[in-house]
């Protein structure tokens, strides 16, 4: 790999890491030795990139740094095609529309020998089993409410027919093979529940701010999930 490309590698794993990363998962990640990244995060530095961390501790890019936008390698290129056309073939028509949106949007700034990389790809994804995307599922809505952080109240039938009330915080919606689910904080349970979308029979948004931020209903919905693997 080539020096420059490496470097724009480091800054791409630091941008994306939630935690400190040392210079030997760095290196391993790289595929290059630990010194050769003390390094490289000494050039970066130089060059103004904000990278706090020492030896032992482990490296972080401080929060709010950008990248130029656009500047995508072929690797990107391809996880870009790979990802927009996944949505677009498993989605929700609003999503699946917005992805074929990003895909036409990011072939206008590519450089020529790029656009047909991302026109056909080698990477693909296969076809959804649910070919039928429903227009009902209320997944705007849901997406609406999640980010505005606010208190909602459902009404869920369950596998085996029975129905619930259940006022629920929500915090992240899973786009699975098959099927959507709302991750939320169920008040009845006192605990994360995953509700699919299609059996979410009716939802009220009571315009209660949910009493957690989401960002921290969302790292602890990720511990758990970690202490559960």
């Amino acid at each position: 790999m080539r020096r420059a490309d490496r470097l724009f590698e480091l800054l791409q794993i630091l941008r994306r890491s939630r935690r400190p990363r040392t210079a030997q998962s760095l290196a391993d990640e790289v595929e290059t030795s630990r010194r050769t990244i003390y390094r490289d995060l000494a050039v970066l530095r130089d060059q103004g990139m904000p990278i706090r961390g020492e030896a032992g501790i482990g490296f972080v890019l401080d929060a709010g740094f950008d990248l130029p936008p656009l500047s995508f390698t072929p690797r990107e290129v391809d996880a870009i095609a790979l990802g927009a056309r996944w949505v677009a073939s498993h989605a929700d028509p609003a999503m699946a529309n917005a992805a074929l949106d990003v895909l036409s949007k990011v072939a206008t700034v590519l450089p020529a020998n790029a656009r047909g990389r991302l026109a056909s790809p080698v990477v693909t994804t296969a076809p959804s089993r649910d070919q039928i995307r429903s227009d009902t599922e209320p997944l705007e809505d849901l997406r609406n409410a999640t980010y505005d952080e606010v208190t909602l109240r459902i009404r869920y039938l369950d596998a085996s027919g029975g129905r619930t009330e259940r006022t629920v915080w929500p915090v992240l919606i899973g786009y699975l093979e098959d099927v959507r689910t709302l991750v939320a904080w169920c008040t009845l349970r006192d605990g994360f529940r995953w509700f699919r979308v299609d059996r979410i029979e009716h939802i009220e948004r009571l315009h209660t701010p949910i009493p957690v931020p989401r960002r921290e209903l969302v790292r602890r919905w990720h511990v758990q999930v970690e202490q559960r693997l």
